[in-house]
This record gives structure tokens, C-alpha cells and sequence, in this order.
């Protein structure tokens, strides 16, 4: 006989679990003592459950395995909510395990109980209590299936500590082995058909298609065919983005370059689209005809009712296009072409203003010339996440990690603690606004006790500078949005991190080529003028892509 939370353990262990993410409390005391005699997982102990949650989904994302975390119930099971609804609509394999109390008998009445496999029913994939010790191996296992199936999500378990306890017969059952359906060769012949005969064909590149293989049969596909390419700001990085067919990333929501590009188009192909984000651009009827190809059937509404669908694992898709396709020399994609240099042309325009407080074109120059081919960055939420989306030029796939769905602050930090974990070897960086930083900055001690390679680069402005934008474009007048912040510099040392501060904007480069070549944490004060926000983001660029 095993006991149940023993049991567990080695169902997680069976699973290629590598760790546990979370802040334990009295109901996991069983799970946890289970989990220190574990050869294979390791315990990563955070400073808040949502800091632990949002590792767990970032290791779903780099590595396309499941992410597990784990939290006490009540408030620590109520922490887990916004990271869960993170993996869920982000596309990232994650488990949550909360505790419980007592199921069978109680004695604490309704103390600190939550009926929380209801309340994470609308945010994960499936969510279920453990009620019994022999289900345990059937319902870890469904979770991690459910949470790694696409599209990939989050999933939970409630385990309450009586069954934790239960002593039982059941064993681990083995991963299954599963495999991706094709695409029907009908509808791929259909949608090469209608591409040849295009005339100014686009491909716009979604979160779905943020896969490796996904990334090598596009690549092909555009390096056979010449067809320009967008990303959404979930799909940077798919294909290399200095390619001379990239014509930029949907950052804004209408009138910039990338836009241009599309409304010249006469048929997009909608490759791995997901309405999670932003759309990159509207169908009307009548309209530019859409070739869907994703996992999923498309979900139709008002503005997206695509003409053709090819469903299936998109690299074997791709792959089945490019065989089919032959280049037609009647394309034509000169106006696109205009539209991604006119973009180029501005942006260089704006990018050497080495101003000080330092300028968020110039910023976004400086952290790509100091971060090497495989570096990642990694984006908390903030009006700075629309300068990196469009002027960061992405050379590899998950190597600029942003929110483009849920769009939560908070997670910069432990995306960034995720990723120098899962790659050691490069450099990796956390780009967060003061007011996203200090929602988990707490988590810059479990940094430094993990003894991570990290840079942490803090965007000041005082404010939370993307609504008060958004405050001054709506004609509002600025009210209720500014607040003091700590000494960073100070801050950081409390924490046995390195803290610096930007004095200038030539000190700019030279500190954060100090910071990455530098072992430790490192946090970098630097002081942003969003002073030009909406003359750029909204006035000059729209008036420029017009005039394209």
C-alpha cells in the first residue's frame, strides 16, 4: 500500500516533472513531506503564489511541458487566479494544485473554505477534487494531457488533505504516446489553390503558430515563395525578423505601417490565429478573403469569417502548402514592401535621441544591440510593451516574451526567473514598468536564493504610464495616476542583488552591457520620458503610414 500523497508524487515524477512551484501551507504538509523525499522534482519555494503560478506557465511555454505550482487553500488557491487565467488565455501547460481541508469530516466549519473547483472552472481546461486516493493516477494524468493538448492551458487539481493521507493500491500510469492530426489534403489543396492564384498574398503570423517546427516550415515556406510576413505580438520571433519579407508586428491597433501593408493585400493566410489577441486586422463582407490555418476551426464572428480552413498541426500544414505551391511571378507586394521601409525609416529617425530621462525608441535600440542572437527578454505590462512589439527585432521564437492576451502586470519578473532556470547559458533580461515590477518585486529574494543570472531593468516614470496615455488621448484631464516609488538601487542591495541607476543616455548601453556580462541579479533604475507617446504611437505614425 502507498500513501496517497506519496502516490502523488511518483505520478508526477512518471509525468517528467522537473519542479514545483508554489507557497505550501497547512493542508499540503502530507504532499510536501512527499515531495522531500523526491529524487526528480524540485521544490521552488516563492515569495507569492502568483509569482509561483507565473513561473509554473512559463515553463509550459519554453518547453511546451506542464508547468506545475502549487498553493494552500482559500487565499492561497485565490492567488492562483490571475496566473491561471495568464496560462489559459497565453497558451501555456500549467497545473495548479491547491489543498483542501478535511472532505470527509470537519471540524473547523467553514473556515477559510472556498468552493474553489468552481471558481477555477472558467479559467482552466479542467478542474477537479481528488476524493478518493485510487483516482489519483487517472486524474494527474488527464490534467497534464488536458493542460499540454491544443490549444494548451491550465489545469487544477484540488487535493484535500484526508484523502492525502489514505493509504492505496493504485500506481502511476504511463504517459500515453499522442500524436497531431494532419491536415486534410482537400483543404490544403484548396488553400494553395486559392494563394497561387493571389495577386498580393500576406501571411500573418499568430500565437498559435509559436511552435519550433512551426518556425522552420514557415521559414521555408517564405524562402521558397517570397510572400511578406507579420507577426502578431505573440507570434514574434516565428521567423527571424531581420528577413527582407518581414513587414512588422501588429502592435496598434490600426493605422501603423503593418497595417498598410495587410489593406494591400488581396488574401491573408491566418496562420496559427488565436482571439485571445488583438486582432491584426478586420474581415468585412465583400472584403479581403482569409485562409485559416490553425489546430482549431475558426471561431467565427462579425469581423472573422475566413473562406477556406486548413486544420491540423500547422508546421505539417505549412509543409504541405510549400510542396503544393509554386511561386506565381504575377505576385505582386511592392506596396507592402514600401509600407515596412517607410516604418524602418521613421523609426530610425527617432531612435538616436539619446535624451535623458532616457526615450523609449532609443531604449528599445539599446537593449537590442546589448542582448546577443539568443538572448530573451521578458515583458511585464505597460504602455512600453507597444515600443519593444514594434521596434525590437526578434531573431528567434520565444525569445521576446510579452502578454498579449491576458496583458496582466506582475509577470515580468518570474517569466524572466523562469527563463534564465530553463536556460542557464543565455541572457536573460526582465523589462518592467515600476508599477508592474512592484506588484512581485518581492520575488527578486527567491532570485537571488535560486542564484539566477538575471537583469532586471526598471522603466520609472512615477505613474502607471499606459492608462494615464490613454487617460491624455481620451481627453481626460491627469488625475489619480502618479506615486512615489523606493530607492531601487537601495532596494535591490536589500535583497543581496547588484543595484544600479541610469544617470545618462550614454551611460545607458555601457550599464546594461555591465549587468548581462556580470554574474547575479542585477536591477537597472532608468528613468523614462513617455512624453511623446501619443505624437508617435498615435499622431506621426498614422499620418506617415497614410501617406504610404
Amino acid at each position: 500500500m502507498t500513501k496517497a500523497s506519496d502516490l502523488f508524487i511518483q505520478c508526477l515524477e512518471e509525468e517528467g516533472v522537473e519542479y514545483i512551484f508554489g507557497v505550501p501551507g497547512e493542508e499540503n504538509l502530507d504532499f510536501l513531506d512527499s515531495l522531500s523525499r523526491s529524487t526528480r522534482i524540485k521544490l521552488i519555494l516563492t515569495r507569492h503564489e502568483q509569482g509561483a503560478g507565473f513561473m509554473a506557465a512559463t515553463y509550459g511555454r519554453h518547453t511546451g511541458k506542464t508547468g506545475v505550482c502549487l498553493a494552500t487553500l482559500g487565499p492561497g488557491a485565490t492567488n492562483f487566479v490571475t496566473a491561471g487565467a495568464y496560462a489559459q488565455l497565453g497558451g501555456m501547460p500549467m497545473l495548479m494544485i491547491t489543498g483542501q481541508k478535511p472532505i470527509k469530516k470537519s471540524k473547523q466549519g467553514r473556515f477559510q473554505i472556498l468552493d474553489v473547483v468552481s471558481m477555477m472552472a472558467p479559467i482552466t481546461k479542467y478542474t477537479h477534487q481528488l476524493a478518493s486516493a485510487d483516482n489519483i493516477p487517472s486524474r494527474v494524468r488527464e490534467s497534464i494531457r488536458l493542460a499540454e493538448e491544443e490549444k494548451p492551458g491550465a489545469t487544477h487539481l484540488e487535493f484535500p488533505e484526508d484523502i492525502a493521507e489514505e493509504q492505496t493500491d493504485s500506481t502511476p500510469l504511463q504517459r500515453s504516446v499522442a500524436r497531431r492530426p494532419s491536415a486534410d489534403p482537400k483543404a490544403v489543396a484548396a488553400a494553395a489553390a486559392k494563394l497561387q492564384a493571389a495577386k498580393s498574398p500576406i501571411l500573418v503570423v499568430g500565437a498559435g503558430a509559436n511552435r519550433t517546427m512551426t518556425s522552420k516550415m514557415l521559414r521555408e515556406l517564405v524562402e521558397k515563395t517570397g510572400i511578406p510576413f507579420l507577426t502578431t505580438q505573440l507570434g514574434k520571433g516565428v521567423i527571424d525578423e531581420r528577413h527582407p519579407k518581414f513587414v512588422g508586428c501588429a502592435a496598434l491597433s490600426a493605422g501603423d505601417f503593418v497595417h498598410r501593408a495587410v489593406e494591400s493585400a488581396d488574401l491573408i493566410v491566418n496562420i496559427g490565429h488565436d482571439v485571445i489577441e488583438k486582432p491584426p486586422f478586420f474581415m468585412a463582407r465583400g472584403g479581403t478573403e482569409v485562409i485559416h490555418i490553425s489546430m482549431r476551426s475558426a471561431e467565427v464572428d462579425p469581423v472573422y469569417f475566413p473562406q477556406v480552413e486548413v486544420i491540423g498541426d500547422i508546421a505539417n500544414a505549412i509543409w504541405q502548402i510549400k510542396e503544393a505551391i509554386v511561386p506565381n511571378p504575377a505576385w505582386n507586394f511592392d506596396l507592402m514592401l514600401k509600407a515596412r521601409k517607410a516604418e524602418l525609416d521613421h523609426t530610425a529617425s527617432i531612435c538616436g535621441d539619446g535624451r535623458f530621462p532616457i526615450y523609449p525608441p532609443y531604449l528599445v535600440q539599446q537593449v537590442r544591440a546589448a542582448m546577443p542572437e539568443d538572448g530573451i527578454i521578458c515583458l511585464d505590462n505597460g504602455v512600453y510593451k507597444i515600443w519593444f512589439a514594434r521596434g525590437y527585432t526578434a531573431y528567434r521564437p520565444n525569445t521576446v516574451l510579452l502578454d498579449n492576451a491576458l496583458a496582466t502586470m506582475g509577470a515580468g519578473l518570474p517569466s524572466a526567473m523562469m527563463s534564465a532556470m530553463v536556460y542557464p547559458d543565455r541572457k536573460v533580461m526582465a523589462i518592467c514598468g515600476d508599477g508592474g515590477f512592484m506588484m512581485n518585486s518581492q520575488e527578486m529574494e527567491t532570485a537571488v536564493r535560486l542564484k539566477l543570472n538575471l537583469t532586471v531593468l526598471i522603466l520609472r516614470d512615477d505613474s502607471y504610464g499606459m492608462i494615464r496615455w490613454k487617460q491624455a488621448n481620451m481627453g481626460f484631464k491627469d488625475w489619480g495616476l502618479t506615486y512615489g516609488n523606493p530607492d531601487f538601487v537601495k532596494y535591490a542591495e536589500a535583497y543581496g542583488a547588484h543595484g544600479h541607476r541610469v544617470e545618462s543616455g550614454e551611460h545607458l548601453p555601457k550599464l546594461l552591457a555591465e549587468c548581462l556580462s556580470t554574474p547575479g541579479v542585477h536591477l537597472i533604475d532608468c528613468p523614462v520620458d513617455y512624453a511623446d507617446n501619443d505624437r508617435i504611437l498615435n499622431k506621426d505614425i498614422k499620418d506617415l503610414a497614410k501617406a504610404v
